[in-house]
Formats: structure tokens, C-alpha cells, sequence
């Protein structure tokens, strides 16, 4: 079963919606706090007579009140909660008939280059990895009658943000279905429907759980069309997510505004911190106005976020002194946690892809990534500076 959006008496602010998410829904006792639904199945009223659920990977009453939040916070007619990020990025390609093409970024995720790699082998799509800064080559791609085009912005690692409004416009004409990952921003500060995508990703691991305890994922689909067909799906392929996970990711939720607020507040401390090291040659930071998409970003995201990458001097040699004797940030894959983690794209994240593909996307071996978290500014920065003393 997909989660509709939750229906609420009178308008409400993104952040209100996410803190009331699932509160006071339980008709039964009243409680403030919904219940968890761990149940693997449920009875049947009489021969025949199916209730609202049945089994739980077809639909569960927990996953579901999650699910109609995010369709809530992003605008859409529905939501499908998986089992992973991962999960919800194959639950959309299962859309893309036999050897149809997809556009995806060349510097995106290293997951998600996995995948469409292994599923290009396979023969079971076309892949074109794309810049899509580079315009001639996307009117060319766009020429060739893409089933898809996935867009990552701000991009993994690098914080390249795409003009989604016209890209998604010109996908469209193509008859592609436009597809983002969303997950570096959550529908509080980027709602890319809005911006005429059809379908936003995410990993709930990441800023919409916000505690680094879950893993799980999320597409929401603007129409109620592609909403229907990846239920089927995932229903067919079982990549629902757990009960547990999205009641711990249905409380996370709730305090997505408060995080986000502070950890943008140190992501721009310590940006401006590595802007002024002689250890750093380049800090990607969106909310730096020396960002070459920093007008972008204004025009298209409520705030530049809280991740931001650098690259070092002195390589990777550099990167290692960095990583050594950090107090405050924990060297550890994964984002979006009310913790602060560093991440060596090259080695950890991205790993996957050929040196080639690092090369061609700009993933250096002085690369490093920060997911900025909630703690005291000045520890964090106190940290940060402690750690370019070593890479210098």
C-alpha cells in the first residue's frame, strides 16, 4: 500500500507539518504518540473480506503514516517507503523498459553509479553518464529518447548544483520521466515536484531519520499514476521498508527543521574556516558566495544545506594527517546525522568507481567531504583547525 499525503484542517508551514507528523493519529486510545505496528500480518474480517491491511510488506499502518508525511513535505500525490536508499533507487528503475536509455550525472553518488553500471552490463539498460552543465551534450542525449533522467543536486561529493526547473522542462518535451535525489537537502529546503520533477529520492538514513540508526528510503512521485506502479512494484520485489525503521524515522522527522537550522549554521563557520586555510586549494560550500552556482542555489533551495567538500593541498597524504586525531568529527560513510562525519570520497564513498570515472567527475585523492552536525560551533571549528595544522 503507498502513503497519501496526511490531510490537515488548516495550512501548514514545512517545519509544523514535519513536527506534527503522525501525532495524535491513534483513534483507538488517543495517544500522542503513534504506535508502532510491528505485525507481519492481519486478520481478515471474513472470507473474503480484506481489511485496510493485510500483510506488511504489502502495506503497514506505521510505514504508511511516514510515507504520507514525506508526500506532505515534498508536494506529492504519494509516497513508497523502502528498505534502503539503494532499494529506492532500483524501485524507479524498475520503470525503464528493457534497454531503455538513462541519463544520470557523472559525478553522482558511488552507489548509485554501482547499480546503473551493473544493470548496464546486464543489458537491462542504456546508461549515458552525463555533465549536465555541458548543454549541447544533454540536447544530444535528450535527441536520443531517454527513459529517464536522474538528477543529483547539490551532487555527491561535490556540491554541483543543476537548474532543475529547466532541465526537468527540457526532459519533459523529450518524454523523460525526471527523477531527483533529494536526499542532500529534504523537502524543507529543496521540494524538487515543485520545480517539475516527477519523482524525488531519498535515503531516510540520512537528514529525514537525522540519528545514524535507521536505514531505509523513500520516492515520491508527483502523480497518483506512478505512485500506483511502484507500489506494485515494490510490494512485487519486497523493498518495503521495516515498521520499526519508519516509526524511529517518523520521530527523527520531527525535529528535521531544528537540526537542519543549526547544522547550517556550523556547515557556514566552517566553511569560511577552510576558505581561509593555505592547507585548502578549493572549498565546494553552496552557501559560499564565490560558489559558482551561489545565485542558483538562491533562486532554487530554501538554504545551502550542511554538507560541503574541500580538497587539500597536499593530497593524499594530507587527507590521512587530516583524518588522524579528529575529537569531534567521527571518519565514517554515511550523512546527515546530528553527529559531524568526515568522508575520503575516493576510498570511502565513491570507491566503487573506476579512477577513470573519479578523474572524470573531479574526485581527487585530496578530497574530503564533511556532513556537518548539531554540536558547539567553536569544538567543531576548534577541531577543524587542529586537523589543517596536521594536513599543512
Amino acid at each position: 500500500m503507498s502513503s497519501t499525503p496526511l490531510q490537515s484542517a488548516t495550512p501548514r508551514a514545512p517545519a509544523t507539518a514535519a513536527v506534527r507528523a503522525g501525532i495524535e493519529s491513534d483513534g483507538q486510545f488517543g495517544a500522542i504518540v503513534p504506535p508502532l505496528h510491528l505485525s507481519a500480518n492481519f486478520s481478515f474480517a471474513a472470507l473474503g473480506e480484506r481489511r485496510t491491511y493485510d500483510y506488511t510488506r504489502s502495506g503497514n499502518p506505521t510505514r504508511d503514516l511516514f510515507g504520507a508525511a514525506l508526500a506532505e513535505l515534498e508536494g506529492g500525490a504519494g509516497a513508497v517507503v523502502t528498505s534502503s536508499g539503494m532499494s529506492a533507487v532500483r524501485l524507479v528503475l524498475e520503470l525503464v523498459p528493457r534497454s531503455g536509455l538513462v541519463v544520470a550525472p557523472h559525478d553522482g553518488y558511488g552507489g548509485t553509479f554501482r547499480l546503473l553500471k551493473a544493470l548496464e552490463r546486464q543489458g537491462a539498460l542504456t546508461l549515458e553518464l552525463l555533465d549536465f552543465a555541458d548543454g549541447p551534450a544533454f540536447e544530444r542525449v535528450l535527441a536520443r529518447g531517454p527513459s529517464q533522467v536522474w538528477i543529483e543536486s547539490p551532487s555527491n561529493p561535490l556540491l554541483r548544483l543543476v537548474d532543475i526547473s529547466a532541465t526537468a522542462a527540457r526532459a519533459r518535451d523529450a518524454g523523460a520521466l525526471v527523477v531527483v535525489d533529494n536526499t542532500f537537502l529534504s523537502p524543507l529546503l529543496q521540494r524538487p515536484l515543485d520545480l517539475g520533477a516527477h519523482i524525488a529520492v531519498h535515503s531516510t538514513t540520512k537528514y529525514l531519520n537525522g540519528h545514524s540508526d535507521i536505514v531505509g528510503g523513500a520516492v515520491v512521485c508527483r502523480a497518483a499514476e506512478l505512485v500506483e506502479q511502484l507500489t506494485w512494484w515494490a510490494n512485487c520485489t519486497g523493498v518495503t521498508g521495516a515498521p520499526f525503521d519508519a516509526w524511529l524515522a517518523l520521530r527523527g522527522l520531527r525535529t528535521l527543521d531544528v537540526r537542519l537550522t543549526r547544522q547550517q549554521e556550523n556547515a557556514r563557520v566552517l566553511a569560511h574556516r577552510l576558505l581561509a586555510s593555505p592547507a585548502v586549494s578549493r572549498v565546494h560550500y553552496p552557501g559560499l558566495d564565490n560558489h559558482p552556482q551561489f545565485e542558483l542555489a538562491q533562486r532554487q533551495q530554501r538554504g545551502p544545506g550542511a554538507m560541503l567538500s574541500f580538497e587539500l593541498e597536499g593530497g593524499r597524504d594530507a587527507a590521512a594527517r587530516f583524518a588522524k586525531g579528529l575529537a569531534h568529527i567521527s571518519l565514517a560513510e554515511s550523512l546527515g546525522g546530528v553527529e559531524t562525519l568526515l568522508a575520503h570520497p575516493a576510498t570511502m564513498t565513491h570507491a566503487a568507481m573506476t579512477p577513470e570515472a573519479q578523474a572524470r567527475a573531479g574526485i581527487g585523492p585530496g578530497l574530503l567531504r564533511l556532513s556537518v552536525g548539531i554540536e558547539h560551533t567553536l569544538d567543531l571549528e576548534a577541531d577543524l583547525s587542529r586537523a589543517l595544522e596536521r594536513a599543512t
